[in-house]
């Protein structure tokens, strides 16, 4: 039996092997609604035999959704709208989870493939936040700085959105904490210049997120798992985020109940030098693992299934989080476990294909 497709547990949170679908924005939603795509998308990677299909960066308000399509987890039309989902992707033997986001600065952002290089008022642009008045650069207006009640709705919005989730029937709950969103503006020295309780020293730039976390997994159900995504590093030549303070604020996370770790890197500054190759991010999966001793997801230009296998084998990461090549190709799993010499359950309906 391949490790990749060995069965693998988180408090009561059992996964039928340690792949996922790692979160992807499909910008196809309105008024932050969900709808058939979302339930095409995510229920045919849940078919394709990965053990968890996590939704999209959600976003806990509407000014927190990255784009005008975005999907939103902030009323009760959409936590209704996520149910059927989530119960879909349960139908097929997998865990349904979702990413709880805020865009902050890079929120108000036009569709990718709109020919707009930025939203206008015309067209549907909204005041951003941020822990600095720091914007990402020309094609970004320049963020609000965030008052401390602003920093308090974000964590209410948070709860809440998390209590939808659950609401929803979501297994696993991720809280965004990566590529440049608002949490990680303020756990990096490069966007958060705050000089009250908020901003300056490791405790005070951790502190959104961990307050974030508490509250979260105080609402949580105790036998759901909760992960966190960070940017283990900005990929910048100094005064940024970077693996070391992961570190440190992984452990924190621990102790607050986190159970794993989803680990990627960069997206906070448009001049980082990310060195791309296979596996470029899977030394900070298991430098945290091993450091922290919490359970990691490895990402990033991870496609070949030997290449998955190893990473699991040799103990660098505990789950492999799968993006573009899913969109590729939503049976991987199915191609990876025939390479990998495994059988693994067809739905009945294609049973007459196995």
């Amino acid at each position: 039996m391949s490790q990749l497709f060995e069965k693998f547990s988180l408090r009561n949170t059992q996964f039928r092997n340690r792949i996922a679908v790692s979160p992807m924005c499909q910008y196809s939603a309105i008024n932050g609604l969900p709808n058939e795509w979302h339930l095409v998308h995510l229920g045919s990677r849940a078919v394709g035999g990965s053990a968890l299909v996590m939704a999209e960066a959600t976003a806990i308000s509407p000014e927190g959704r990255i784009t005008p399509g975005c999907t939103g987890i902030w009323n009760d039309e959409q936590t209704k709208a996520w149910a059927p989902i989530s119960q879909f992707i349960k139908d097929q033997g997998a865990l349904s989870a979702i990413q709880l986001a805020h865009a902050g600065r890079k929120a108000s952002s036009p569709l990718p493939w709109s020919k707009d290089k930025k939203l206008t008022s015309e067209t549907g642009a909204w005041e951003t936040i941020a822990p600095s008045p720091i914007t990402f650069d020309h094609h970004y207006s320049t963020p609000r700085e965030m008052t401390e009640s602003d920093i308090k709705n974000i964590i209410d919005s948070f709860i809440s959105a998390a209590q939808r989730a659950v609401l929803a029937g979501f297994d696993v709950l991720e809280i965004h904490s990566a590529h440049g969103y608002l949490i990680h503006e303020f756990l990096s020295p490069l966007t958060n210049q705050r000089t009250d309780s908020w901003g300056g020293s490791f405790e005070n730039r951790t502190r959104l997120c961990l307050e974030i976390t508490k509250g979260l997994r105080n609402i949580c159900p105790s036998d759901r798992a909760l992960f966190v995504r960070i940017s283990a590093s900005d990929w910048m030549p100094s005064n940024g985020w970077d693996l070391d303070q992961s570190i440190a604020l992984c452990k924190k996370l621990k102790e607050l109940g986190v159970d794993l770790i989803d680990v990627s890197s960069g997206g906070l500054h448009p001049d980082a030098k990310i060195k791309l190759e296979p596996a470029y991010q899977v030394p900070f999966a298991e430098k945290i693992k091993n450091e922290v001793g919490i359970a990691t997801g490895a990402v990033g230009l991870i496609t070949e299934p030997k290449q998955a296998e190893e990473i699991i084998q040799s103990g660098k990461a505990d789950m492999i989080f799968l993006a573009r090549e899913l969109l590729r190709d939503p049976y991987w799993p199915r191609r990876a476990a025939k390479e990998l010499n495994t059988e693994i359950q067809a739905p009945l309906q294609y049973l007459r294909a196995w």
